[in-house]
Formats: C-alpha cells, structure tokens, sequence
C-alpha cells in the first residue's frame, strides 16, 4: 500500500518539509549543512530526524548521522626566530602558534611535523593550550654554527592541512677573529697621528662591524682594516672592537704613549779638564 502523508526532516533544530518524487519513488527536499564542523558533537555526528505522518495523524520517526567537515586551513605562525635571525644559541628554541578557526574542529596534535634541516623532530616538543590552539616550543638538540631551516607542519581534526610555515636563522658561537698589526702595545711615539691597522672576521657572520674608539671603521673585503688617529699627549688607550651579525665581539687595546717634550742638556762636566793625553775622564751630563 503505497504511503500517503506527509514527510519531514529535521536538522540542527530546523524542520523541512520533503516532497514525494513519482520517478524516485521518495520524499526529497534539499537543507543546507551546518556551518559548523561536526567533529565537537556527540560521538562527532549531527543527528537527522525523519518523519513522517500519514492522514490518520500516525508519526514514525527514525534517525540517520550526519558528519559536517569545516573546510578553514589551520594557521601556522612563526614566532622566534625570525626568518634571517643570527642567534649565538646553539641549542635555539623554536618557537610557534598553531590555530584552528573559532569553533573549527580544532587541531590535530599528531599531526604536527617539524623539521630541522629535513630531519624531524622527536622530542623537546612542549605544547601550551591557547585560545583554538596550541602554542608550542620546540628546543632542538646541539646544532652546529651556519645555517639552519626550521619547517612546520600540521592540519585540524577534519583533515585541513595548514599552509607550511619555514624560517630560516643561523648560529654563530663564535667570536670574530680580531688582529692588530699597528700600532705595537706600550708604543711610546713622539709623532701624534697613529695608524690603526689589522684584519678580523668571522667565519660564520661576515661582514663584521669595526669600531676604533668607538667610531666605525670600515672593514675591506679581505677583512683588512686601517684607519689614523690623532694621539694626545701623554698616555692614549685605543680600543678596537670587532661585532658580529650574532652581536659576538672581540675587544683588542693597545696603549700608545706620545710625547712631544724637547730635552733640555743643562751642563757638561768634564774631569780634569784639561786631561792629559791617554788619561781616563770622567763625564756628567744633567739633562731636564
């Protein structure tokens, strides 16, 4: 006996009322999805009730699932360090958000994946709940001085794969290299202009920055440097400095002693005076 009646569904509260299709032989109507992902309901379902009346007034209802997948992309955002950082942490922390949309499905900590140098990490991974995800730090094992390339990977419970976030920051450990040829240290000079001179760099971090006194000096392309300086009288100290991108430095100073002061001789003793021919003297000088 063919069913006469009527028939509805309801969906997320809202009732819809479905039309008998004679080719299909069913009730048919079209709803639009939740706009939010199922994931977070019970047992991750929406829950679609039918029912249908017949002209006596007599209900049946029945029940079917229905799962919702939102389709937002997590978001990725690197926070430290930054992309071209010079760190002298050879054990740098990585640090970073990652980010579902306001009531999304929420993101899948298995499926995070970081990588240093295309080797991923397994372990100093903590994570930190934060408003729809996760903040995280990852602090990686001894890395060498030089270049390094941080990836990350990870996607929310419906499978929404994040656009893949990288950067890119160097470690320097070590401090440049700093040699001073002039002038000598305790140099004693009666002349006021000094020549400053040497080489330095740094083999993971050049160019480096030079200063002399404070005053930058520039460096030339092999590393070699010179710059003059005008002493005052008496005891000048000169200090180089030698900084790399890392912000490591060398210090090298040099003391240099002008004196520009003329000697005076005061008198010339000569005894005996006269002196005979073969005969030991003795001679006094006074000088100021």
């Amino acid at each position: 006996m063919a069913f006469n009646g009527t028939v509805r569904i309801q969906l997320n509260g809202t009732w819809t009322n479905l039309t008998y299709n004679s080719s299909t032989g069913a009730y048919e109507g079209t709803v639009t999805a939740p706009g939010r992902t199922s994931f977070n309901n019970a047992g991750g379902v929406y829950i679609v009730t039918a029912e249908a009346t017949n002209t006596a007034g007599t209900k049946t209802t029945k029940t079917a699932n229905l799962t919702v997948k939102e389709t937002v992309k997590p978001v990725i955002t690197i926070t430290s360090p930054s992309n071209g950082a010079y760190v002298i942490n050879n054990k740098q922390p990585i640090v970073f958000t990652m980010t579902d949309e306001e009531n999304g499905s929420g993101i899948k900590e298995s499926s995070l994946v970081v990588k240093i140098d295309g080797t991923a990490v397994t372990g100093g991974i903590t994570k930190t709940v934060i408003t729809n995800g996760f903040s995280v730090t990852v602090t990686p094992g001894t890395l060498s001085d030089g270049a390094h390339t941080v990836t990350v990977d990870v996607q929310d419970n419906d499978g929404n794969k994040a656009a893949q976030k990288s950067t890119t920051f160097t470690v320097d450990t070590v401090p440049p290299v700093l040699n001073i040829t002039s002038p000598a240290d305790n140099l004693i000079t009666n002349q006021a202009s000094c020549v400053v001179a040497g080489t330095t760099n740094d083999a993971t971090s050049s160019p480096v920055t030079l200063t002399v006194n404070g005053n930058t000096v520039t460096v030339n392309a092999d590393g070699s440097f010179s710059k003059t300086i005008t002493l005052a009288e008496g005891s000048n100290t000169i200090t180089v400095k030698s900084v790399d991108k890392a912000s490591k430095e060398t210090t090298v100073v040099r003391h240099v002693t002008l004196d520009t002061s003329v000697p005076t001789i005061d008198n010339i003793t000569l005894a005996p005076n006269p002196a005979n021919t073969g005969a030991t003297m003795t001679i006094k000088v006074t000088v100021s």
